[in-house]
Order: structure tokens, then sequence, then C-alpha cells
């Protein structure tokens, strides 16, 4: 029977689940994982299909939350970054009463460009579908790579999340095809506007993947939450600047309390 893998570390009276972005594992939170156990009690997650959670196949976007849900803690903060963005906020809109905040990071409900809204040309997410069967390694490494650029630190940043990638098991083609098609098809952008618990949005301003405007459409869209540009960050600001990075988790982690 397939399992997830999961690892909770942290003596924090809050539980923080996180979740990673498409093609990598939980060994990316690596850099800021002892920083934010000394506050929460941390959750570290491989998603289904990917790093040591194999033998799932391709799953459907509900499919990936329901799985993540079923292991998680009664009630959670859960912090999503890009595809682990569109999981986390899943489990809210599905199961509210089992998500105490949410935090989104480099995610945006609708990744795809449609219309006036801003995001990644669908063809380009069916360029790297086609690719994966032919060049796997290179295909992954080539989105890897997207995922820095334009930092002062993007070559170190990128070789960062490649280590990550190497470190465990690969996901199979079709996991990664499957994670593609939920970036490319999902659209949770109705939905995440009825969202009542606290929501945090954390952006790059040079992030290729989830363009800046995405943050003030969802402002106007999602009055209710909360939104932090990174400006020296691309798509991997918790990498690029780990302190800062974890300096606003700590501020909303404050203002829980107090709604508390």
């Amino acid at each position: 029977m397939s399992e997830l893998w999961w690892q909770t570390k942290g003596e924090g009276n809050i539980d923080l689940v996180l979740l990673h972005g498409w093609g990598l594992n939980a060994e990316v939170w690596h850099c800021i994982s002892a920083e934010l156990s000394s506050q929460f009690r941390l959750h570290l997650v491989d998603l289904p299909g990917y790093g040591r959670s194999q033998n799932f196949g391709a799953l459907t976007l509900p499919e990936m939350a329901e799985i993540v849900l079923a292991q998680a803690p009664e009630q959670a903060v859960f912090l999503g970054w890009s595809l682990g963005g569109l999981v986390a906020s899943q489990i809210a809109l599905t199961h509210p009463g089992r998500v105490r905040a949410l935090i989104t990071v480099a995610s945006s409900p609708c990744f795809t460009a449609r219309g006036d809204w801003p995001g990644i040309k669908p063809e380009v997410l069916t360029g790297f579908q086609q690719q994966l069967s032919e060049d796997f390694q290179r295909t992954v490494e080539r989105f890897l790579a997207l995922q820095t650029l334009g930092t002062q630190t993007a070559r170190q940043d990128a070789r960062a999340l490649k280590a990550v990638v190497l470190e465990q098991p690969m996901p199979e083609v079709e996991v990664l095809n499957g994670g593609l098609e939920i970036l490319k098809t999902v659209d949770l952008r109705e939905q995440l506007a009825e969202l009542q618990m606290p929501l945090l949005r954390l952006y790059g301003y040079l992030d290729g993947l989830v363009p800046r405007k995405v943050a003030a459409l969802l402002d106007e869209r999602c009055p209710q939450s909360e939104s932090v540009i990174f400006l020296k960050a691309a798509h991997a600001p918790f990498i690029s600047h780990p302190q800062a990075f974890c300096e606003q988790i700590f501020a909303f982690e404050k203002s829980l309390k107090i709604i508390d």
C-alpha cells in the first residue's frame, strides 16, 4: 500500500504543515525548517508520488488534497509553495474546519494565463509535458532554473533546488505529468474569494511563473487576506531570503494568537 512520507519536529503549540512544489520534496524546506520549528510543531511532507512518497501514480488535485489531509493534525496552519499552494488551498476549501490558517507562497489559484489573468502560457506547460517523456532529467532541471531566474543568488539557489531533487527518489514521469496537468487546468479563483480563515499570500517580485500582478488582483478578490511581495526574490523566496521569509511567518503567527 502506498504511504505518505511525513516527519514532525518542533515543540510549538501551533501545527504548521509544509507542502512543496512540483518535482521536488520536503527537503526543499531545509534552509528554514530549524528556524520554523523553534516556534511551530512542524510537519514536513513529501506530496503523493514525490520524494519518499512513492507508488501513488498521477492524481487529481482533490485526490492529492485528501491523501495529505488524512495524515494531517486535526487543526493546522497549511503553508503551500507553488503546486503545494494549490493543494493547501484545496484542503482549505473542502475542509475549512481543519485549517486554522492558510499561507500560499509563490502560488496562484490559476497558474495558466487566461484572458486578462496573468500566468504561464498554456503552450509552455504543454511543452514541458512533451519534453518530460523525451528528456526527463533535463526538463526538470530547466523548470527548476526558471524558478530562480533574475535573483542575485540565482545560480546558487538553482543548485540548492537541484540538490533537493537528486537527494531523494525521483518522481515517476506520470506523476510529474499529472502535476503539470493540475497547473495547466485548475482554476480556484472564484472559490478562493469565499475563504473565511486568515490567509497570507507571499510572492517574489521577480517570479517568472507567478507574475506579481497576481498579488494585486487577489488583493481585490480576497480583501480579507494579506499579501507580501519580496522585492529581490523570484519563485523561491524562502531559499533566496530565508530570514525575511521566516519573519513574515512569525508575524502572521502572532496575528493568529491575537485572533484567538
